[in-house]
């Protein structure tokens, strides 16, 4: 019997060890991130000194605070503060007795206590900064447990995850660190040294600009945090006109942008990319029919192209969600400088993919007010393509699409910063404007709103065998301000090549001189 009772009680030791153990190696038993000394000596110092509170009150919130008596004290405080009581032993006593609050926060002799932990508010600055430290510890603590909780969950929708943790953690950020307010003279400084800046920006070009010089006088480029919606019914060259402006702040202004298109493949963008900039028709590209000086003429001009900071993501269906987090991405690691979604439609507002179920009118102001979101947040323009509905079509006299005719939901137009249309008489048949002029190849730009500057219409020239849009007073097709094609007994050798063969020119060979060779049969039409 003694053995037996020796054993059982080895084998027991042994189990509690083994369980110790395990305990200590999942990090079990470890408590959580405090400073109770601190919290004592804050809300004492807040019971002696008056004017302690507006030292920290933008600082700590009771959340702030690990233990619950503490928590309970700090609402009273912050109650008096709001009724312009003063702040004392007498006074938190009574209010957490008005709130029923008094023996959860530790009775009377409790608060009287903590006045004796400190002769002054000297240092709580200091003390609630390292509170919050310890809050933030806490808070963090938490999103990690929920994520790895979730993360074991096969139910779980991962990209629902990932955002929500994202969100989380910039809640807690946002929360916790906050902006402090600014004087009058600082302020004044900043403006001046803002002014300075712009008068240095050519053409007075504050934001991203478009290359078309008519409507960046307008605009000042697009400017940061703003929405901008560009609509227009189909075929009047949407798609065009963004291609356009992306490849003018791109190759011309080496900004990055980023395009996701939910139309069209990455592939057909890019063909539409170089018929732009070779300044070949787009029906030659689509079915590769291209003579030899063709073939030289694209591989010369698509230089440019191949190092511009130009993203393309052509996941259809795309979500806000995964829009949210591969735009955070983009910005973190590439710095984009500009965003659009081609077009907003046909995103879905969760990451299924299926629309939620629910309104789809409820649905597109939920996606246009996380657009919003995305331009404040990342700090970058965000221009979304919209279909208009059939209205246009419909309505007799000229076709020229109003704010009403933004499809599927009004707060399109509350959401965003900027409503552009796209208009082309030529499409309907109408071949001279009210004055008189012709409007063969002709595209007006039409600002229908513009929160912080004027509205207008802007004329352009559409190129369409090209795709793309240039201004009305170059002569020259391409606004890009890219060199025209040399004379044909100057390619480069390195383009002498077989027809058929679509390869990049290698950057290594960019500074190569151009060679004599003798110029095709062919006359190129430039």
């Amino acid at each position: 019997m003694d053995s037996g009772k020796q054993f059982r009680k080895a084998f027991s030791n042994t189990g509690t060890r083994i369980g110790a153990n395990r305990l200590l190696d999942t990090g079990m038993g470890k408590l959580p991130p405090q400073a109770l000394e601190m919290e004592e000596a804050v809300l004492g110092a807040l019971m002696i000194e008056k004017d302690a509170l507006t030292t920290v009150v933008d600082i700590l919130k009771p959340e702030s605070f690990y233990k619950d008596a503490h928590k309970e004290i700090y609402r009273a405080i912050l109650d008096l503060f709001a009724q312009s009581e003063p702040v004392d032993i007498l006074t938190v006593t009574q209010q957490l007795r008005a709130t029923a609050k008094l023996e959860m926060a530790g009775g009377p002799f409790y608060i009287t206590e903590l006045t004796s932990r400190v002769n002054s508010a000297a240092n709580i600055e200091a003390h609630a900064r390292i509170i919050t430290q310890q809050s933030i510890k806490r808070e963090l603590i938490t999103i990690a447990s929920e994520i790895q909780r979730d993360a074991f969950e096969d139910t779980t929708d991962v990209f629902q995850l990932l955002d929500r943790t994202e969100q989380n953690l910039f809640t807690i950020s946002e929360s916790n660190i906050r902006k402090n307010f600014a004087d009058m003279r600082t302020l004044m400084q900043q403006a001046i040294k803002e002014l300075e800046a712009k008068k240095d920006h050519e053409d007075g070009l504050t934001g991203v600009p478009t290359g078309f010089s008519a409507l960046d006088r307008i605009t000042s480029g697009w400017q940061r945090s703003d929405l901008i919606i560009l609509a227009a019914r189909p075929g009047m060259g949407k798609t065009a006109f963004v291609v356009s402006a992306m490849r003018n702040a791109a190759v011309d202004f080496n900004m990055g942008v980023a395009i996701f298109s939910l139309e069209m493949s990455s592939v057909q963008l890019v063909n539409r990319l170089i018929s732009a900039e070779a300044e070949l028709e787009s029906e030659k590209i689509k079915k590769g029919n291209l003579a030899q000086y063709e073939w030289e003429q694209l591989h010369y001009k698509i230089r440019n192209l191949e190092s511009a900071p130009i993203f393309i993501d052509d996941t259809p269906a795309l979500s806000i969600l995964e829009l949210r987090a591969k735009c955070r991405r983009l910005k973190a690691q590439h710095d984009i400088q500009l965003v659009i979604i081609d077009y907003l439609q046909l995103m879905s507002g969760d990451s299924s993919g299926k629309g939620g179920g629910g309104n789809r009118e409820q649905e597109i102001a939920s996606i246009s007010r996380a657009l919003k979101n995305i331009a404040k947040e990342l700090n970058i323009p965000v221009i979304a393509l919209s279909q208009l509905s059939r209205a246009v079509e419909t309505r007799g006299g000229e076709k020229k699409p109003q704010l009403s005719d933004l499809r599927e939901s009004g707060s399109i137009e509350q959401d965003a910063d900027m409503v552009i249309f796209l208009y082309r008489p030529e499409y309907y048949g109408i071949t001279q404007d009210e004055s008189g002029n012709p409007t063969t190849n002709m595209g007006e730009v039409i600002i229908a709103k513009h929160r912080n500057g004027s509205l207008d219409t802007v004329q352009l020239k559409f190129v369409g065998k090209f795709t793309k849009f240039a201004d009305m007073d170059t002569g020259n097709l391409s606004p890009f301000g890219s060199a025209t094609f040399p004379e044909m007994n100057a390619i480069p050798s390195e383009f002498d090549m077989p027809p058929g063969t679509i390869t990049l020119g290698s950057r290594a060979n960019r500074g190569v001189p151009p060679s004599s060779g003798p110029a095709p049969d062919d006359n190129p039409p430039f």
